[in-house]
């Protein structure tokens, strides 16, 4: 746990002298490097990066010191991204494909043409069998969606039933986390205009910040109640936070670390939530789900245009848009934070954390299940190290 305790303490020092040198006022800025930490942790203080940098250097010589093969991947992927985040932000050259590969852990790439075709085909299908079928894809999806739109001033009410709904299906996991403190959390919807993202898990606020302006369906509130809430987010940082003071974790599992090798997993975990619960029921959820994941794809490809090949913004909106099956100004707010340096790579975290996840969670047999919730909960996880070492448990 020592290792853990001295990359806590570099990382708490990293987000202060990142704050200290990017006082904007936006939303963004203001979360600085560490949004989220679940525990006091007293950081290293340094005068500049060159500073930081040194201790990392220092710090990954011991790395042979790590208690397990798992943790010794992960303090070396991890150390390695927080390296990249400071090229990113002292100015050195590093390319966005490098920031994704280091950063986030991820191949730098755009998505595979034949993923988005797959997910335009499965939606053609469940369009068909809904009875949308008279026109084009984009033409029929959109009379969809018009029929399947939540009134706005439904949304906060019709979120917070999925909430309670997701909370009572969490109880397999709950027992396989020994999580009996579930059914005590709880956070209140709250409705937010002119904010850059969809939804927020504010943790020491016991908020769900909503941004009502942009439209919902029933898929995609309880989509969100999963992600942000039962078994996403609340119940991640509610664990970590109890595992860290209770010392089953170690300290660097108190903070979230915003573009970093923790990203993916973070993230993944709320995308396979509807998975976790068994909660893919209806052909209208088949349907958000594939929508879900075609426009998070998309939102990677837009990164990629935009920070990989170097188009603008008005270039890449419009096919974006398109291709997901969206307006032009919902896509371009939706877009908005990739303007932001350190969030950028963000946006690959969801689709890459989504199926790096279910890559592993397809295969597990039921009887498996307890034993990969608790693999994967408990322990902090790249892409790469949920999968190596999941194989290699045996």
């Amino acid at each position: 746990m020592k290792l853990g305790g001295e990359l806590a303490a570099i990382t708490a020092g990293l987000d202060l002298l990142y704050r200290s040198r990017n006082r904007n006022a936006g939303i963004l800025d203001a979360e600085g490097l560490i949004p989220v930490a679940v525990a006091e942790i007293s950081p290293q203080r340094f005068d500049s990066y060159d500073e930081a940098e040194a201790a990392l250097l220092s710090f990954r010589d011991r790395l042979g010191q790590a208690e397990t093969a798992l943790r010794g991947d992960w303090l070396d992927e991890m150390s390695d991204s927080l390296l990249a985040l400071i090229a990113t932000f002292r100015g050195d050259s590093i390319s966005f494909g490098e920031r994704l590969e280091r950063q986030i852990r991820v191949d730098a790439c755009d998505i595979p043409e034949e993923i988005i075709t797959g997910y335009y085909r499965g939606i053609r299908e469940v369009l068909d069998e809904l009875g949308f079928r008279d026109g084009s894809l984009f033409e029929d999806f959109a009379r969809w969606e018009q029929h399947a739109r939540i009134p706005s001033d439904k949304v906060l009410d019709v979120l917070a039933d999925f909430q309670r709904q997701a909370r009572t299906r969490c109880g397999m996991l709950a027992t396989a986390l020994r999580a009996d403190w579930v059914n005590d959390e709880w956070i209140k919807p709250i409705a937010q205009r002119d904010v850059p993202y969809s939804a927020y898990c504010d943790f020491p606020g016991r908020r769900l910040l909503l941004n009502v302006d942009f439209p919902y369906t029933a898929f995609g509130l309880k989509h969100l109640a999963v992600h942000e809430a039962f078994p996403g987010h609340l119940v991640h940082l509610k664990l970590r936070e109890r595992r860290v003071a209770e010392g089953l974790m170690p300290l660097d599992a108190a903070q979230v670390v915003t573009s970093s090798a923790s990203s993916a997993i973070f993230e993944g975990i709320a995308d396979n939530g509807m998975q976790f619960l068994d909660w893919i029921e209806t052909p209208e959820d088949h349907l958000g789900h594939l929508l879900q994941r075609l426009r998070s794809a998309l939102r990677c490809r837009a990164a990629w245009q935009l920070l990989g090949e170097g188009q603008s913004f008005d270039e890449v909106v419009p096919s974006i848009a398109a291709a997901s099956l969206q307006s032009p100004d919902v896509t371009r707010s939706r877009l908005a934070f990739l303007r932001h340096d350190l969030r950028a790579p963000f946006v690959y975290a969801y689709w890459c954390g989504e199926m790096a996840v279910h890559s592993v969670w397809s295969q597990i047999r039921v009887e498996e299940k307890d034993e990969f919730w608790n693999y994967l909960y408990n322990n902090m996880h790249t892409p790469n190290t949920l999968a190596k070492h999941w194989l290699r448990r045996i």
